[in-house]
């Protein structure tokens, strides 16, 4: 079920107005400096408090009394700022002329300073693949299996606050973790030599972290299935009960909406550890990241050593194994050197006939003569350009090309008039057929198919039509090589020209 959002969450946020407006680097000053003072358990300030707090830092050229007072009246009016009349003694006339009060900040203002503290040191993804984590969540599960109608007052409490505490940093962290291993920064750095230090530690902790997913994740993933739905209701409610106890001078939240959020969070649990009808479980969806990334390092390091040894000469290698072969006195040991040097060598397909002498089977490829091939090189350079070679004759390449093609023409052209005389006739009435001319029968039932008049015209103006059989309908297509069962088409040639052609 989805979580009920209210109107309220989608109201606009004035309170971040200061970030983006024109003199938004005097209104960043004060809530800096008073975000500072906050931190210092110095609450209520005044003007002349901030203003002075703000010069010492020397960034704001011509600034003024004045306009401090100003940009705490806009702050304010944002909702960024509470004031309160300031009841003390004037000391200068000044003081006394000028409405005096004193400025706090709201709760909102200090959430957004403390985000922004936060974005300040963020450097990258950061995050962990921490483990303990795991027994924690795992030692709190167990408490709410065991122990849910015999915890003391305020156990239940401070029991979820560890468990979703454990549960929600884990989780960030390895998200985190992951998407920095997969950044720009990180496919960089994967492809720099100095990546071959650190790939061992990396794919240690990431065999770590996967072992003791597998281990202790998945036992918390059986103790949360043993729980039952009325059990983690009386849970919940306990921890309900225990936050409502707490003292507080603002307004809170009722129970109801406390008791929504503590289930929401215990669904969100549920759906880590074991999934829901959606789909499969984050922790399964974790467990195949790690182990993904793993092969990914791997493969960046084997990228690495072969561009290592790719770049490496092997010349004095060649030299030594160039004398061997010299020093050798017969073919038959140069082949057996050869065979422990090189190995196999890649297979390459080479496109023609071969002229065999024999067709013994026990013939040894030593014995066979060769077959010459013409191979392309693939040298980038240019061949150095040599005398001009006078030009090939292919009159006889084209009259061979003419022949098969007028004798295919020729072919095609009796099987149009067999078909002729026919007229109409079904697939089970023609007379048997060669191969050729059962080829073309079945491209001819093929055009007009896919056709939506089911009609073609042949090339000397022929028209060939295709009427389907029956449901179920048969027949026999009978050939030299054998016969073919297929629908018993009807197929009519007449000649002339289709009506609109």
């Amino acid at each position: 079920m989805n979580e009920r959002i209210s109107p309220s969450a989608l109201r606009a946020v004035p309170e971040l107005n200061y970030l983006n407006a024109i003199n938004v680097a005097r209104y960043r000053a004060i809530m800096r400096y008073m975000y500072l003072e906050y931190q210092r358990l110095k609450y209520w300030l005044k003007p002349e408090e901030i203003y002075e707090g703000v010069q010492t830092w020397g960034i704001l050229d011509g600034y003024t009394l004045d306009l401090c007072l100003s940009d705490l009246e806009q702050l304010k009016s944002w909702g960024n700022l509470a004031s309160r009349h300031d009841g003390g003694r004037a000391l200068s006339l000044e003081e006394y002329m000028r409405k005096k009060s004193q400025y706090l900040l709201t709760p909102y203002a200090i959430e957004i300073e403390r985000m922004l503290e936060s974005l300040e040191k963020v450097k990258g993804y950061g995050g962990s693949l921490e483990t303990s984590y795991f027994d924690t969540i795992a030692a709190c599960v167990r408490q709410v299996r065991e122990n849910t109608g015999r915890m003391d007052e305020g156990e239940s409490l401070r029991n979820w606050e560890l468990l979703y505490g454990a549960f929600k940093t884990m989780h960030e962290n390895a998200a985190d973790f992951i998407a920095s291993l997969n950044s720009m920064q990180a496919e960089e750095m994967m492809a720099t030599d100095g990546f071959l230090a650190m790939k061992e530690n990396l794919v240690n902790y990431l065999q770590h972290f996967v072992k003791s997913l597998q281990r202790n994740a998945y036992r918390i993933e059986g103790q949360l299935l043993k729980i039952t739905n009325p059990h983690i209701e009386l849970y919940l409610t306990h921890v309900t009960e225990d936050e409502l106890s707490k003292p507080r001078l603002e307004e809170a939240k009722s129970g109801e909406e406390t008791l929504l959020e503590l289930r929401q969070g215990w669904r969100n649990l549920m759906r880590w550890f074991v999934g829901d009808e959606a789909g499969q479980s984050e922790l399964t969806l974790l467990e195949k990241a790690a182990k993904e990334t793993i092969a990914k390092v791997v493969r960046s390091a084997v990228r690495l050593q072969e561009r290592r040894r790719g770049g490496a000469s092997r010349r004095l290698d060649l030299e030594t194994v160039a004398r061997r072969f010299a020093e050798l006195d017969s073919l038959e040991e140069a082949h057996r050197l050869g065979a422990y040097v090189f190995g196999l060598f890649p297979s390459r397909h080479l496109q023609g006939e071969d002229r065999r002498e024999t067709e013994r089977s026990d013939a040894s490829t030593w014995d066979e003569p060769p077959n010459i091939r013409l191979i392309r090189s693939r040298s980038r350079r240019r061949a150095v350009r040599g005398a001009s070679e006078p030009m090939r004759n292919q009159s006889a390449k084209r009259e061979a090309y003419r022949e098969q093609v007028q004798e295919m023409l020729a072919e095609e052209q009796a099987f149009v008039d067999r078909m002729l005389a026919y007229g109409s006739v079904s697939i089970s009435e023609l007379a048997p057929m060669n191969g050729k001319e059962r080829m073309r029968l079945l491209q001819w039932i093929g055009r007009c198919t896919a056709a939506a008049s089911r009609t073609f015209v042949t090339a000397d103006g022929c028209i060939v039509a295709v009427r389907s059989p029956a449901a179920g309908e048969t027949g026999v297509l009978r050939c030299n090589d054998g016969e073919l069962v297929m629908p018993d088409y009807r197929i009519e040639v007449t000649r002339g020209v289709l009506a609109g052609g």
